[in-house]
């Protein structure tokens, strides 16, 4: 069999869409229509694109989004306002360092809503749209190539969007739950498979949730599966996949906490497939906590084998390396070769150029073909 590959869902957004998304966020007017025709447009040939570099299992791109974890503000009743983003802990000790970041990526001029209100689910009209802009693009490649859409977690919600309302965490989820069940459920219906976004496992940590100490942290990342898993009950778990990661930045990561710490409640979770990091510096090593923890039987695993921070395009020798690892631990069936993290998480902010995304995409699918031929 040949490693099927993917990757963990966003893409660049380009110059001509990104004011766009970013204006709509902001509330401000645009045509609609020209709107769609730019983000199908995009799409159309983000697919096109994720084929011709040997993608097997593809995505949108979250093109129609202005970000993984904020875009729900326009399909929930409940947010408002803006805070302005508190630095990651490690980024917060080198002050010149997140200054020079800022630069480089660009500014995340998205809006950072709160929850001030009961959440309650507005509209399915813009995931009916994704839905739409996605069916148009992958009817024009046939049956050979599956797909998958993202959606954020009840648990990356509230690391993002602040609390101001409820009178816990746990009474914030179980609104959540109920407000994003019919998304999920609406992109599986359509015949994609559900991707979960849950760095709310792992980089929410030094992030959204930094005033924890470690122990509030791991009963507050519990909470997040449970309200994860009674959303998506009536999904199938071979329907879903969900991605765990420590932040999509160039920092020192020195605050990350352990994968070895949070992976039983990772493993916890409903989805079959886990995305998780394995190409970076600060993570590549974690790849013996796999190894070495009892993994379910119906668990598949799908490592960052490339890293996305970098514009180094990483040599199909090593990404083959790097697939042997955890084909030895799960069997090379129940292994998919993926990316640490999205290649756009917000409009307008990231280090990868898109031309080189694609040549990343590329050299992946030639790891994968490697390896194939050697397990």
């Amino acid at each position: 069999m040949t490693i099927e590959t993917t990757h963990v869902g966003s893409l660049p957004r380009g110059d001509e869409l990104t004011p766009v998304l970013l204006a709509r966020d902001k509330g401000e007017a645009f045509d609609a229509a020209e709107f769609d025709h730019l983000v199908q447009k995009a799409v159309t040939n983000a697919v096109r694109q994720q084929v011709a570099c040997g993608v097997s299992i593809v995505s949108d791109g979250e093109l129609g989004k202005v970000g993984y974890s904020t875009y729900m503000i326009e399909r929930l009743e409940g947010f408002g306002g803006h805070i302005e983003r508190r630095p990651a802990a490690d980024l917060a000790e080198h002050p010149d360092l997140a200054r020079k970041l800022s630069a480089i990526m660009g500014s995340q001029e998205f809006t950072r809503a709160s929850c001030i209100g009961p959440v309650r689910l507005r509209t399915l009209d813009p995931v009916n749209d994704d839905i739409r802009r996605f069916r148009n693009a992958m009817n024009l490649h046939g049956d050979g190539v599956r797909g998958f859409m993202n959606a954020a977690s009840p648990g990356l919600i509230t690391a993002f969007q602040v609390n101001r309302h409820y009178p816990s965490h746990e009474a914030y989820l179980a609104d959540l739950v109920d407000a994003m069940r019919p998304e999920y459920e609406a992109i599986v219906a359509a015949g994609f498979d559900l991707q979960l976004d849950c760095p709310d496992l792992a980089m929410s940590r030094h992030t959204g949730y930094q005033d924890q100490d470690e122990g509030t942290f791991l009963r507050t990342a519990s909470a997040n599966v449970e309200a994860l898993n009674a959303a998506t009950a009536a999904i199938p778990p071979e329907r879903m996949r969900m991605h765990v990661c420590w932040g999509n930045y160039e920092g020192p990561h020195d605050h990350d906490i352990p994968l070895e710490k949070v992976i039983d409640t990772i493993v916890s979770a409903r989805p079959s497939t886990v995305l998780f990091e394995a190409a970076n510096p600060r993570h590549e090593h974690e790849w013996t906590i796999w190894r070495d923890t009892r993994l379910p039987d119906t668990k598949i695993l799908a490592p960052g084998l490339i890293d996305t921070c970098s514009n180094y395009v990483e040599h199909p020798e090593l990404i083959a390396q790097r697939i042997t690892r955890f084909a030895a631990i799960v069997g090379k069936e129940r292994v998919v070769a993926s990316t640490d993290c999205g290649f756009g998480t917000f409009a307008g902010y990231g280090k990868i150029d898109p031309g080189v995304t694609w040549k990343k995409l590329h050299a992946l699918r030639e790891g994968a073909n490697i390896a194939s031929t050697r397990l």
